[in-house]
């Protein structure tokens, strides 16, 4: 097992969480075993996670009975559910977190996407799911809209831990990182407990290239120098953002004003590497993990890019090669006519629409499976 890529990533300071979750990985002991072999230490969900999840699995089949006849509302069975998956991982977790001080561990449920825009709705879900998990390694997920960053900095300041997702941005990261260390001075006016505040700025990465290589190959076609810089920057750009924002991250978080709050036991925001599955087949399927390994930073996989690294992995500290090509590859995008601002905006809109179809394909397999229970009882 010493011979385990994930296993050695731990000790080059990144850690694996997964980014998957579903009870019968917990009843049969699959999760466990990704803990104890291959060096998993904390896992995320998200609304698609739990569509594949409860959606297409019968893992949840009886709950779903149970609570139906008890008379539930879809809505309310998924918010038991996931509460009840998320509090169950979380206690398989918690060693890790106890022995980590709580530096890792832990596992994110997300805020409905519907609130991505709602300020003060997201705030209200998020304490209400922060105080039904009731667990100390949980994480609640907020994304990084516009309307998502009061919510996160408000959130911080009252010791609720949060993870940012749908990033994609540099200048919207920026955001993100003063929202959390606002939110610490105000937690740190407040007399709180500055050491049991965790938070991560979950970074998105394949969707940056699936949405922009084909830009790119359009300019391929033309016979000026646009075609020579685009193929240069072709599958380039969201390693060169992660890059980018890791020097970013390094700066925020060694700088005077961080330094005040890290002698009263504050951590600082670990960049996390999410959608890390290559979708494209010709890119390796480590594309998104062998570039991207670096202190303080975190990998989250899903199943088979976890499988594919621990087949062929070869760990290696790698964050900070090349950052000089990594700042050459966006600056270059506005040669080729490309706004990457805009770019990362029509992302944030697609990630949260992605998700609310996600859910809403989860509601409606869950009204199915409860129609399909009265209709037995019909009978």
């Amino acid at each position: 097992m010493t011979h385990n890529p994930l296993l050695q990533l731990q000790t080059l300071g990144q850690s694996v969480w997964m980014d998957f979750i579903r009870r019968g990985m917990l009843a049969s002991g699959e999760l466990q075993n990704l803990i104890d072999e291959n060096g998993v230490s904390g896992v995320t969900s998200n609304p698609s996670i739990f569509e594949k999840a409860i959606g297409d699995s019968h893992d949840y089949d009886e709950a779903i009975h149970t609570l139906t006849l008890e008379g539930k509302t879809a809505d309310e069975i998924y918010r038991f559910l996931t509460v009840e998956d998320i509090q169950m991982v979380a206690d398989v977790l918690r060693p890790i977190y106890d022995r980590t001080k709580g530096q890792d561990g832990f596992v994110s449920l997300e805020v409905s996407p519907t609130l991505a825009h709602d300020t003060k709705g997201t705030m209200e879900e998020a304490r209400q799911l922060w105080s039904q998990v009731d667990r100390p390694n949980s994480m609640i997920k907020i994304p990084a809209t516009r309307e998502g960053i009061p919510a996160i900095q408000q959130l911080i300041g009252e010791g609720i831990n949060i993870n940012i997702t749908l990033l994609f941005g540099i200048p919207r990261y920026q955001e993100v990182a003063n929202a959390y260390i606002t939110g610490l001075e105000t937690l740190a006016s407040r007399a709180g407990n500055l050491k049991q505040v965790a938070s991560v700025a979950s970074f998105f990465l394949s969707r940056i290239d699936v949405l922009l290589d084909p830009l790119l190959e359009k300019k391929f076609l033309t016979e000026d120098s646009q075609a020579v810089i685009a193929a240069g920057l072709h599958g380039q750009v969201a390693i060169a953002s992660a890059r980018v924002a890791y020097q970013l991250y390094k700066e925020i978080f060694s700088s005077d004003r961080f330094a005040s709050l890290a002698k009263k036991g504050a951590r600082t925001q670990r960049l996390l590497w999410a959608s890390t599955s290559t979708k494209n087949p010709t890119y390796s399927d480590t594309m998104y993990v062998e570039p991207l390994i670096g202190p303080d930073t975190i990998n989250t996989l899903p199943i088979e890019t976890l499988d594919a690294y621990r087949d062929h992995g070869h760990p290696r500290r790698s964050l900070e090669q090349d950052i000089s090509k990594a700042y050459h590859v966006l600056n270059k995008l506005s040669f080729v006519g490309i706004d990457l601002n805009a770019v990362t905006q029509q992302l944030e809109e697609e990630g949260v629409d992605k998700f609310i179809t996600a859910s809403n394909r989860l509601m409606a397999s869950l009204r199915e499976k409860q129609s399909a229970l009265y209709g037995l009882y019909e009978h």
